[in-house]
């Protein structure tokens, strides 16, 4: 680009996404003069899923706005918690975030998620069809316009995954309540409606369970239930209270 020269400064939480040298306060670029700014901000390695308010020379913008010669642009991150348009809400996540989708699903968050690579315009026309947020390490997914609403998620790691979905995007918990293996309600279920998955141990020791709706998976409060406990618990200390 060699159009007009403008100053652009991210904010820190942004600074992940862009190269080194745009890291230390306002820098200049070069534009073409006819590109939106939210065209501009993408191909510095933004993406938009992530940029809250635009301002110029101090003034909120729409990410339509084009650039003019000498104004200077502060790109803020999104606000939190991030109001989604639309209810209720709901997610869509890619193949990379198995463990992340189990949790949300353990929490009773309305997750769905692809256990094989079906590629982004799929996952894309899926997010837009179902109106869910889709959330993903993958930027270029991200960058995808027919995307109904999207997040970047920032770390590597499940229990990091999951504190910044919940702080960002406050979903209602309901636990206990979904299957983790395939997004379905659960109901309370008999012995006997579940003894064809029940192992003798399990038959002898155990007399309350629940059953999916949809795929018929049985659950009970098996030798995992204090580690699962312990996730539910700490996301309903930490942000069930939050408005």
């Amino acid at each position: 680009m060699n159009g007009p020269e403008i100053h652009v400064e991210f904010a820190p939480e942004l600074h992940l996404f862009v190269a080194g040298a745009r890291r230390h306060g306002a820098t200049p670029l070069s534009t073409d003069g006819v590109s939106t700014l939210g065209h501009v901000v993408e191909s510095l390695g933004v993406p938009l899923t992530e940029v809250g308010t635009l301002l110029v020379d101090g003034r909120p913008v729409p990410v339509a706005h084009v650039p003019q010669a000498g104004e200077s642009v502060t790109v803020r991150p999104v606000e939190r918690p991030q109001r989604v348009p639309g209810a209720p809400l709901r997610f869509l996540l890619d193949v990379h975030l198995g463990t992340l989708a189990r949790r949300l699903r353990l929490l009773g968050v309305d997750t769905a998620y692809e256990s094989t690579d079906i590629g982004d315009p799929a996952l894309a026309a899926r997010s837009a069809a179902e109106k869910r947020v889709m959330l993903s390490r993958d930027r270029g997914l991200l960058r995808r316009r027919e995307l109904w609403a999207g997040g970047y998620v920032y770390s590597t790691r499940p229990e990091e995954q999951l504190r910044d979905v919940l702080d960002r995007f406050r979903p209602d918990l309901r636990p206990w309540t979904r299957c983790t293996a395939c997004n379905g309600t659960l109901r309370e279920a008999t012995k006997d409606e579940v003894a064809d998955q029940l192992a003798g141990g399990t038959r002898r020791t155990y007399d309350v369970f629940a059953q999916c709706t949809a795929c018929g998976r049985a659950y009970w409060k098996g030798a995992h239930h204090e580690q699962l406990e312990a996730i539910v618990e700490r996301a309903l200390t930490e942000y069930a209270s939050r408005g």
